[in-house]
């Protein structure tokens, strides 16, 4: 295994925990906070957003070949 294929594997599986642990803390924010259905949903929709915004500059990047 190269250096690169380390670095690829340990930073899609880095980021992706990260992730997964930022979902777990939305949903602890949301339950917690006892914001309800709706409240719930507007939390994971706002901080989400950010998610979905990384994961598409990293699409945007690949389809651009940049």
């Amino acid at each position: 295994m190269t250096v690169e294929q380390f670095e690829s594997i340990s930073l899609t599986v880095g980021i992706g925990g990260l992730v997964a642990y930022m979902f777990y803390i939305m949903y602890r924010l949301a339950r917690d906070s006892g914001a309800g259905r709706i409240g719930g949903l507007a939390i994971f929709l706002s901080l989400g957003l950010g998610i979905v915004g990384f994961a598409a500059k990293s699409v945007i990047q690949v389809m651009l070949e940049v």
